[in-house]
């Protein structure tokens, strides 16, 4: 058979009627061709809601180290934050995989304004106390159980999958921008116009949210048979969807113990800058605006380079990085606060390299219909960690002191990194 020329397969090819070929996303759907827009609709709303939602938390943060100076008290709001999410975010996946995605997500942004509404109100007319503050995270973060599932299983249907990394990383990118501005931003409402200023700023938040879901398209894809089995079935097919890859069950153990590990910075990391430091309410939040500076820079690398073809390598070589950076932060004595805000930016430049990926590399290799249960089980997973190593963290940091404590943290976050990437499988992540 002769061979066309490149010109006469040009010809060819305009004389055909054959339409383009629509984009797929990464579960294999038809993209329309609006597909940008839409998920510029809804991550515009996200993206408004975080902000907010990041001044009101950081201003019920410092209340309780402002009125308290306990590291117990500070672990425990954690944990309130962390803990429901653990615990009910697998039902939060059941329900993603039978029902509407879009409405739950809309039902959960509203709930959460709501409840920062109702907590504004009551802040207002003088009933602000620890009791009050416990009961908003945990109600919040009922929400986050249910709109946090809802939301990883739909964007595979939104996105092209050589986009699926990038989309991932854009929540903790715009995490990152919330977290530069808004805990300055919620001291200064918290210090001027009051505490429930904050909190009425959250509110508007989430109502901007549910807007931006609301204009936004997104697939519903239901799985019939999860409609007709009891919870723990339901639970059971999610485990198995994940479990059918031995070296994702291991990537997400590591990454899971790493979060353990992690998770009591961000409960004594006030602690540091106001014991050790001897910094006021906005050096803490400079720290906390340092490290979102070095979650945004890191997002934008991934953004920009896309992961690479290494993403469980990726991983590991950034648990080594967290762990150098926090060990060394232990070390600091007290007049080299400057220093403290460099490596927390360091840190965080890493940090910014585990959600992502871990979330596309489980995205990659479990059924859509069934996203919702595996997404639910790696926020649990997640979930669970962190309210576990805040209790310890907690403990620990109070009982040694908050700079000893870092030395050890980082340590074990070092050893994390070095052995995650040893096992076959976890390696044969990158291969596939």
């Amino acid at each position: 058979m002769t061979e066309l020329s490149p010109h006469s397969r040009t010809v060819a090819e305009e004389g055909t009627d054959t339409a383009p070929t629509p984009p797929l996303s990464a579960a294999g759907l038809s993209l329309p061709k609006n597909w940008l827009a839409i998920i510029a609709f809804i991550w515009a709303g996200q993206a408004a809601s975080m902000i907010t939602s990041y001044a009101a938390g950081y201003a019920v943060v410092w209340y309780v180290t402002e009125s308290t100076g306990s590291a117990l008290m500070l672990a425990a709001m954690n944990i309130a934050v962390m803990l429901p999410v653990g615990l009910i975010s697998p039902f939060g996946g059941i329900v993603a995989d039978k029902h509407n995605r879009k409405l739950i997500m809309i039902a959960a942004d509203g709930a959460v304004g709501i409840i920062s509404l109702v907590a504004g109100l009551l802040i207002l007319a003088g009933d602000v106390s620890i009791p009050l503050l416990l009961a908003v995270c945990i109600a919040r973060a009922v929400g986050q159980a249910f709109h946090s599932p809802a939301m990883m299983a739909a964007m595979p249907m939104l996105v092209p999958d050589k986009h699926l990394l990038r989309i991932n990383t854009l929540d903790q990118l715009l995490a990152s921008v919330a977290s530069i501005g808004a805990p300055a931003f919620g001291i200064f409402l918290y210090t001027t116009l009051g505490f429930s200023s904050v909190m009425f700023l959250d509110f508007a938040g989430a109502c901007v949210a549910v807007l931006g879901l609301a204009l936004a398209k997104i697939p519903t894809v239901v799985d019939a048979t999860a409609k007709e089995q009891h919870v723990l079935a339901n639970l059971r097919d999610g485990w198995r969807a994940i479990a059918k890859t031995r070296g994702l069950v291991l990537l997400i153990g590591g990454v899971t113990i790493g979060m353990m590990i992690f998770g009591p910075l961000s409960a004594v990391f006030p602690l540091m800058t106001y014991q050790h430091f001897g910094g006021d309410g906005y050096a803490a939040s400079l720290a906390e605006a340092a490290f979102g500076v070095g979650m945004l820079v890191g997002s934008g690398i991934l953004i920009a380079w896309g992961g690479g073809k290494r993403l469980a390598g990726l991983i590991a070589v950034a648990a080594v990085i967290v762990g150098v950076a926090t060990a060394v932060c232990g070390f600091l004595p007290p007049d080299a606060f400057p220093a403290f805000i460099g490596l927390v930016a360091v840190m965080a430049v890493a940090c910014a390299w585990f959600n992502g990926p871990t979330m596309t590399l489980t995205q990659r290799n479990v059924p859509d219909d069934k996203m919702g249960r595996a997404m639910g089980l790696l926020t649990a997973a997640m979930g669970l960690a962190t309210p576990v190593g805040i209790a310890i963290g907690g403990v620990l940091a109070e009982a040694m002191g908050v700079a000893p404590f870092f030395i050890v943290d980082g340590l074990a976050c070092l050893a994390l990194g070095l052995a995650l990437y040893l096992p076959k499988s976890v390696r044969a992540l990158d291969e596939g």
